[in-house]
């Protein structure tokens, strides 16, 4: 338990380094949750440590604290204090979602990602080229070199990227930890989100909804490089003959026509 924590940081909440834009207000949302979460227990054990102490029955003859049935000062603060603090965690909540899930900029790349048992596929959507990803089989056979076996995603640094997530069979869910956020791929149903990105290298990401057998095995990568090293990459895609969009044909349940609306305007 101890070692998983190897490697992070207490000022941002023992979550990874984000390389993403959004990943400071994410941490900044976590770690007050949690101090005020930490200052309500503290509260609490508090007064009950201390009622421990101070009524705790010294002799057999001691008679009983007076009974009462109800307090309505305490009844009206235990009630109204709770309430507030829901409403603020809610309240800061909801502007975060809204802040995570705004689409309305334009994006400068914009990727369907698919998810299909057990593995993915990324639509350039403005470059019209795909990546089609499959399980790998090493990860089964428990050889080396998973990596090079896993799809991956190649985006440009300081950019926007915008996901369009689809899903061709079961629920899955994209999510690259250090982006510090995810979203599910639902069957017939368009959910998207943006990005930008702040930090070259190479990111793991995962399905984390169980989707099935090979859950654990659907895995892939993204890469984030220069604008030039960008370009390049999707050059060479386009050279290998991955040209044009994996569309909905492939899907066992296909987008309901108000969901295909939703669809980057190059993929209907």
């Amino acid at each position: 338990m101890l070692l998983t924590g190897c490697g992070t940081s207490l000022e941002r909440g023992y979550l990874p380094e984000p390389v993403t834009e959004n990943g400071p207000a994410i941490i900044t949302f976590w770690n007050y949750t949690w101090i005020a979460a930490l200052a309500v227990g503290v509260l609490v054990w508090g007064l009950i440590f201390w009622c421990v102490v101070a009524y705790r029955r010294r002799s057999e003859d001691q008679p009983l604290p007076p009974q009462v049935r109800y307090n309505v000062p305490m009844e009206i603060l235990y009630t109204v204090v709770p309430v507030l603090m829901v409403a603020v965690l809610f309240g800061k909540t909801v502007e975060l979602k809204n802040q995570l899930l705004d689409t309305e900029q334009e994006a400068d790349v914009t990727v369907n990602v698919v998810g299909k048992k057990w593995s993915w596929d990324f639509n350039y959507v403005d470059e019209d080229v795909y990546i089609s990803g499959e399980q790998a089989s090493a990860l089964s056979d428990g050889e080396e070199g998973v990596p090079e076996t896993l799809p991956t995603m190649i985006l440009p640094v300081d950019s926007r990227v915008e996901f369009v997530l689809t899903s061709r069979d079961v629920i899955h869910s994209f999510w690259v930890p250090q982006f510090l956020q995810k979203l599910d791929l639902i069957p017939g149903r368009v959910n998207s989100f943006q990005v930008v990105t702040t930090e070259e290298g190479v990111f793991q990401g995962k399905c984390a909804e169980l989707c099935g057998a090979y859950h654990s095995q659907m895995l892939f990568q993204v890469e984030v490089v220069s604008q030039e090293e960008y370009d390049a990459a999707i050059e060479e895609i386009r050279a290998s003959g991955n040209t044009g969009q994996l569309g909905e044909d492939l899907n066992i349940y296909p987008l309901q026509e108000d969901q295909v609306d939703k669809l980057p305007e190059e993929e209907n």
